[in-house]
C-alpha cells in the first residue's frame, strides 16, 4: 500500500471512530431510562447555563474595570469636577461614574438651593445626604455585575449529586439486569454502568468549571466592590472640604 493510501484510510478509520462514539453517546441516551435521560438534560442544561454567565461576567467585568479606570485617570488629572460632571451627563459607563453623577446632582441641587451658605446643622445634613445617595447607587450598580454568579455556586455544589444520583439509578437497574435474565455478563450489565459512569461525568463536567469561575468572578466583584468604596470615601473627603469651602472647583 502506498503512503497516500495509506493515509487516506486512516483518515477514514479516524472520522468512522469519531462519528461512532457521537452516534454511541446519542444511542445510549435514547436507549437510557426516562430518569438517566431527565439527569443527563438537567447536567447539560447546567452546564451550558454556567459557561453563558462565566464568559458573559467576564467580559462584563472587563468592561466596567475598562471604563472605569479611564474615569479615575480624568477624575485625578486635575480636571474640574464641573467639566468632569458635564462630560459624562446622564449616562455614566460605570459604577464609579455613577456615585460620582449623582453626588454631583445633588451638590448642584444643594448649590442652587442655597444650602451650602445654611447653618452647619443643614450642611451636615447635606453630606449625609449625599454619602446615603452615593452608597444607595453603589447598590444598584453593582446588582447587575453580582447577577449570575450566585447561579454558579449552585451548579458547583449540586452538579455532583444529580451525577451521583444518576450513577446510582444506573447501579440499580443493572442489578435488576441481573435479576432478571439471571446473568451475571458484561454484556448485561454493560448498559446501565456506562449510563452511570457517563452522568458521573457530566455532573463534574458542569461542577468543575463552575467552582473555579465562582471562586474568581467573586474575588474580582469583592475587589472591585472595594475599589467603588475607596473612590466613595475619597470623594466624601472631596466635598466634605467643598461643604468647608463652600466652592466647588
Amino acid at each position: 500500500m502506498d503512503p497516500a493510501t495509506a493515509t487516506a484510510t486512516i483518515n477514514v478509520a479516524s472520522t468512522a471512530a469519531q462519528h461512532s462514539g457521537v452516534l454511541s453517546f446519542l444511542s445510549m441516551f435514547l436507549s437510557a431510562s426516562i430518569a438517566i435521560q431527565c439527569v443527563i438534560l438537567v447536567l447539560l442544561a447546567a452546564s451550558f447555563w454556567s459557561w453563558t454567565i462565566i464568559f458573559s461576567k467576564l467580559m462584563h467585568l472587563r468592561r466596567v474595570k475598562y471604563y472605569t479606570r479611564r474615569f479615575e485617570k480624568a477624575f485625578w488629572s486635575g480636571t474640574s469636577l464641573d467639566a468632569l460632571y458635564g462630560h459624562i451627563g446622564d449616562s455614566p459607563d460605570d459604577p464609579c461614574s455613577a456615585v460620582f453623577v449623582v453626588a454631583m446632582r445633588e451638590w448642584k441641587r444643594a448649590l442652587d438651593k442655597g444650602l451650602v451658605n445654611a447653618p452647619f446643622d443643614i450642611k451636615k445634613s447635606l453630606k449625609e445626604r449625599i454619602e446615603r445617595l452615593m452608597s444607595l447607587t453603589a447598590t444598584q450598580e453593582m446588582r447587575p455585575i453580582e447577577k449570575g454568579i450566585p447561579f454558579l455556586a449552585t451548579v458547583s455544589s449540586s452538579t455532583p449529586f444529580i451525577g451521583l444520583f444518576g450513577m446510582v439509578w444506573g447501579v440499580m437497574t443493572s442489578f435488576e439486569s441481573i435479576g432478571l435474565e439471571q446473568n451475571a455478563s458484561i454484556a448485561t450489565v454493560a448498559p446501565a454502568i456506562a449510563e452511570a459512569l457517563f452522568t458521573t461525568a457530566l455532573g463534574l463536567l458542569a461542577c468543575i468549571p463552575s467552582v473555579i469561575a465562582y471562586n474568581k468572578l467573586s474575588r474580582e466583584v469583592d475587589i472591585y466592590a472595594a475599589r467603588l468604596d475607596g473612590f466613595i470615601d475619597e470623594f466624601l473627603v472631596i466635598l466634605s472640604r467643598q461643604i468647608e469651602e463652600k466652592i466647588i472647583t
